[in-house]
């Protein structure tokens, strides 16, 4: 186990983290900033705030919330933005797999062999590593790999909130970075491509075309999230003191691996079923395109998980004993769902004050506003990528989405990029930069309020300061070597992926 010398808590995260907690109750404090929307967007229409959208020209107002329009808008559709709400039913139909493999003792079982078998040492990286990879199957690591890295930590003796901080700067602060391509990459791509045509009307950006600077950045984000883990968050935290019970790393007994070989089975079976379906280019559960990138299985990845869990857990169950008749494992999903109450509460207000900030535009003016004065910036290349990446972790903190961000500052900074003969593979390649690494700090992001219920299954006074101190570190270290990582790869002028050079023109 890696060495943690414990500090006393003090200092500027410190203050960070007990102001932030001063803050209302989550809840309520996602209540404030919806009303805060309201009363902004009434003040923005009546001051006339406005800009043009660089993609199509038109003109973007301040839709002002508490109008007849809005008003009977907001009454309408409250249901709705609740119920729709995209990490909602993700998560809700994730545990209800996970519920059954927790009750029966699978995971416990699996994490027991696991450690078992694996050096202390390199406990902290594999989480991390695969927090990175699991953005491949969209939203898995914020459901699993995350409260999964709390539950390990905690069974080592160590701190779960820094195992969670660490999976979190993973799977969130890393999001791009993956060695394997992700549905994120075509989807970026053909953004691009329709903001490089403003230019070049047949030029073409591939799903590959930031393969190799990703594939790259997934060890050097993995090396930056280690070291923060190890020689700052975890001492900054010391030892846990809090009251939840700490498992016990023990060998399983024969039953238990009896029950561990026959969920394997289950695990293989599902494999056997997903590979028949996805290689024949034929497949039934190839995407309607043909493609793999576009299948159920990383497009819907969550109900597979909860088939695979349910299934995995059951059998495990049944052979072990913890279960007795089928019975049991539908109330093994109900004692899980329990736990996510405080959470359905806070998605409720998160989730309005999401839909209120899109239905104004306020963050589509900010995101606007802030592209075309770099637009007017006459700078060279080293200085743009840094001001880039600055600019869009600072939009990230008010927009969410990786996509909806690159559709508006897409068509501003592509053709820019070009016309200063730059590829349009590397502006996106330093947008996925700057996007990533504020994720872990902005209550915008739509699993944000879960990690808070994540941190309080072991800290009940955990809030939104407790998540920001954590992860501020993470940001700076992600900001400070994923951009010089970018500076290398400029500087030895490597393409950034098949066919991707990273110049324009030349």
């Amino acid at each position: 186990m890696e060495e943690v010398s414990l500090k006393p808590k003090k200092g500027f995260f410190y203050f960070v983290e007990k102001a932030g907690n001063a803050l209302p109750n989550p809840a309520l404090l996602f209540g404030i900033f919806a009303l805060t929307v309201l009363v902004l967007s009434a003040i923005g229409a009546l001051w006339g705030w406005h800009g043009a959208h660089p993609a199509t020209g038109e003109r973007v107002d301040v839709v002002n919330l508490l109008s007849r329009d809005g008003i009977h808008r907001i009454l309408l559709e409250t249901v709705t933005s609740y119920t729709s709400f995209a990490p909602l039913g993700i998560v809700m139909v994730a545990l209800l797999g996970i519920g059954v493999a927790e009750s029966s003792g699978l995971i416990k079982a699996a994490i027991s062999s696991m450690l078992a078998k694996s050096p202390a040492k390199a406990v902290t990286f594999i989480i991390i590593f695969a927090g990175l990879i699991s953005n491949v199957a969209s939203d898995l690591g914020y459901v699993l790999i995350i409260p999964l890295a709390g539950t390990i930590f905690h069974s080592m003796g160590r701190n779960p909130l820094a195992g969670m901080a660490a999976a979190f700067a993973a799977v969130s602060g890393g999001f791009s970075a993956n060695i394997i391509i992700s549905t994120q990459d075509p989807l970026l791509a053909g953004l691009s491509t329709e903001a490089a045509r403003i230019i070049d009307p047949i030029y073409e950006v591939l799903p590959t075309a930031n393969y190799y600077f990703m594939a790259a950045s997934t060890f050097v984000v993995a090396i930056i999230c280690w070291l923060v883990t190890v020689k700052w968050v975890e001492p900054r935290l010391g030892k846990y003191t809090g009251d939840v019970p700490r498992e016990e790393i023990t060998q399983p007994t024969a039953l238990e691996q009896k029950g561990l070989r026959w969920a394997g089975f289950v695990f293989l079976a599902w494999f056997a079923i997903i590979a028949i379906g996805l290689i024949p280019e034929n497949g039934v559960l190839r995407g309607a395109d043909g493609t793999v990138l576009n299948s159920p299985v990383l497009r819907g990845f969550i109900a597979l998980l909860f088939l695979m869990a349910a299934m995995a857990g059951a059998v495990y169950g049944f052979i072990v004993g913890k279960f007795k008749k089928a019975e049991d494992v539908i109330l093994a999903m109900n004692d899980n769902i329990k736990t996510l109450a405080s959470y359905l509460v806070l998605v409720f207000f998160a989730a309005q004050f999401v839909a209120w900030f899109r239905w104004s535009n306020l963050g589509l003016l900010l995101a606007i506003n802030g592209a075309g004065f770099l637009q007017g910036a006459d700078i060279h290349l080293i200085p743009l990528v840094i001001i880039f990446v600055i600019f869009t972790s600072t939009i990230n903190l008010v927009m969410g989405s990786a996509s909806a961000k690159w559709a508006i500052v897409g068509p501003v900074f592509v053709p820019i990029f070009m016309l200063l003969g730059y590829s349009p593979e590397l502006s996106q390649a330093v947008y996925r930069v700057g996007d990533s690494i504020t994720n872990i700090i902005t209550p915008v992001l739509p699993y944000f309020a879960l990690i808070i219920v994540f941190y309080q299954k072991y800290d009940k006074k955990a809030g939104i300061g407790t998540i920001i101190a954590n992860m501020i570190p993470y940001t700076v270290a992600l900001f400070i070597g994923w951009v010089a990582l970018l500076i290398l790869w400029i500087a030895f002028r490597m393409p950034l992926g098949p066919g991707a050079p990273m110049f324009y023109g030349v």
